[in-house]
């Protein structure tokens, strides 16, 4: 029998009937029943012979791609020397990300979360010349992360499969067309993988550098929450979200702001409440909108220093950490509890107001504020005092923020930041995604670090600008399986599946057992990849549900029908039955899976 054909009684597989007690999500749970991987370790997995097969033509597609545009493959070491990190910087900003180790000699090293440095000193190595550039090299390769909560199977682990991939030019004419094919060749790798996605903008983080892109996978289990516009074609992850700021208007007839009591007000809510119950307007009621809610938190540096941060947002919106975070990245966010609270005597729970807030103030906490917080809008807020709210608080006449923050969480509804420049009233509607790809402008940041430099044409030394585009490969299993599974099994896109026809040959009669031996080996003389469930002693319907759940596109039963010359040709995804003559089914699933 060819290599093409694998035979489900020596397979390397053992399907399961439960779902795994640590499996959160369905693909989590149907790659492991499915006999696709096992877990090794929280966020680590072992791949099995139907998993790996998946994994290679996921790969398999995006070499072709990549070698579409040029780019050249090559493979770095996962055990990398601190130094190149320490130039970076990346060394002390990622923090407790990373795994961290030390060799016999006490030399630092660490497992590659990812090869910004190397590729950047590898290309420094050995060119010079603007005549080497432009240059597109990639690596598909297992990464490193200690994750804290690695969770949902392959969606967060903390070693996985990427592919990442550089570019190197001149100038930045260079740098936008190189971003301009990564992210064509982005398009046609996810328009092969066979899932529902989106391309978003996106904030650089860490990685630094300026035009920021997500290629995100539709997923209601997904981590990443993006927008879409109702009008335009606009979507941003909501870390990206600009908020349209109101303009600036005069306060010159606005009254003068003064304090009132609010006993027992310490909550937004109670605050409008008494508001109207005791300063009732005459135009419309008190809402939360009205109010400027001040949140404290703390900045935990990489370095390990810590920095007390004020924030100002309408009372009606809450800070969202995972935006706030997307801002300050690397730096991590925690709320500020009572212990810190009380080290700044300034600071009255309940009651904080601008007037003892930033840089210059006495408590010196540096203070920035959502972009909404305008010059001329008027506010309700602390007064410092217990029991005690400002009203008609005026932004740029009674304080002055140190900056803006987009921090305020992002509500279905919200403005759409493109259509309020262009005059149009387009809103935003949120859904959830899984990051698959993201494509960076990177600029200079890495080669500044590490002294990347050629000479151009007129013999003068220039800094490199580069791009990064990356993958998640091991990732787009997962997600695959989620856009793709049914309540039944994996229903893997026919691109992707470990085999291109699922044979299964059923009850006890040598006769069907030699009918199938005969169409397996027809098919895989014709090039087709077979998966056979040989196994003679087990029953139709367990046979049945293992097909079901390894999902392979294309299932044909060898049983019953083959008294009247017939095998039963299924499509997997849409359950679609088809009878086909014994002497025609070759050549039927042949012209079938080559489309």
């Amino acid at each position: 029998m060819s290599e093409r054909v694998a035979r489900m009684s020596s397979l390397f597989v053992r399907t399961l009937r439960e779902d795994p007690a640590d499996a959160e999500v369905p693909s989590h749970k149907l790659l492991v029943r499915a006999g696709y991987i096992r877990r090794a370790a929280p966020g680590i997995y072992s791949w099995l012979p139907l998993g790996l097969k998946v994994l290679r033509r996921i790969e398999a597609i995006i070499r072709e791609e990549m070698a579409g545009i040029g780019a050249q493959e090559v493979t770095f070491p996962a055990l990398l020397p601190r130094e190149p990190y320490e130039a970076s910087g990346r060394w002390t900003e990622y923090g407790d990300g990373i795994f961290r180790l030390k060799d016999r000699k006490e030399a630092d090293y660490l497992l590659g979360p990812t090869h910004e440095e190397m590729f950047t000193l590898l290309v420094k190595d050995l060119y010079g010349s603007y005549k080497d550039l432009p240059l597109a090299i990639y690596q598909i390769q297992n990464k490193y992360r200690d994750e804290a909560r690695p969770r949902a199977g392959l969606l967060r682990g903390r070693e996985f499969v990427m592919k990442d991939s550089y570019s190197f030019d001149v100038d930045d004419a260079g740098l936008e067309a190189s971003y301009a094919a990564h992210r064509a060749a982005y398009v046609k790798i996810f328009d092969r993988l066979g899932f529902e996605y989106v391309v978003v903008q996106a904030t650089s983080g860490a990685m630094g550098g300026s035009a920021s892109e997500e290629f995100l996978a539709k997923a209601a289990v997904g981590e990443d929450t993006y927008v879409r516009c109702t009008t335009c074609d606009y979507g941003a992850n909501v870390e990206a979200v600009a908020v349209p700021a109101p303009a600036a208007t005069s306060y010159d007839a606005l009254p003068a702001a003064h304090a009132e009591q609010t006993p027992a007000t310490p909550t937004i809510a109670t605050l409008v409440d008494h508001l109207n119950e005791q300063y009732p307007r005459p135009d419309r009621a008190w809402t939360a909108a009205d109010t400027l809610k001040n949140v404290m938190v703390v900045l935990a540096h990489p370095d390990g220093t810590r920095e007390p941060l004020a924030i100002g947002l309408p009372g009606d919106r809450e800070v969202d950490v995972k935006r706030l975070e997307g801002q300050l990245e690397p730096i991590a966010v925690e709320p500020m509890d009572d212990a810190e609270l009380r080290k700044h005597p300034a600071l009255v729970k309940g009651y904080i107001g601008p007037e003892v807030l930033g840089e210059e103030s006495a408590s010196g906490i540096r203070y920035l504020v959502d972009p909404r917080v305008v010059t001329g809008t008027a506010w309700v807020t602390g007064a410092n005092v217990e029991g005690s709210h400002v009203l008609d608080l005026v932004a740029g006449r009674d304080f002055t923020p140190d900056g803006t923050i987009e921090a305020a969480e992002v509500r279905d509804g919200d403005a759409c930041p493109r259509c309020a420049t262009e005059g149009r009233a387009g809103t935003l509607e949120s859904a959830r995604g899984i990051e698959m790809g993201h494509v960076f402008q990177l600029g200079r940041k890495y080669a500044d670090a590490l002294d990347l430099k050629v000479l151009d044409e007129n013999g003068k030394l220039v800094t490199v600008t580069m791009g990064s585009y990356g993958i998640g490969v091991t990732r787009a299993v997962a997600a695959i399986a989620e856009d793709t599974l049914d309540e039944i099994g994996l229903c893997w896109p026919r691109n992707v599946a470990p085999y291109d026809v699922h044979v299964v040959a059923t009850g006890k009669d040598p006769a069907v057992f030699e009918a199938a031996e005969q169409l397996v080996a027809e098919l895989a003389g014709a090039g087709i990849e077979v998966l056979y469930d040989d196994r003679p002693k087990v029953s139709p319907g367990v046979k049945f549900k293992d097909a079901e759940l390894i999902g392979v596109p294309t299932i044909v039963t060898v049983g019953r029908g083959l008294a009247d010359g017939q095998v039963e040709v299924k499509d997997r995804r849409t359950g679609d039955r088809t009878d086909v003559a014994v002497g025609d089914a070759a050549q039927h699933l042949t012209e079938l899976v080559r489309g």
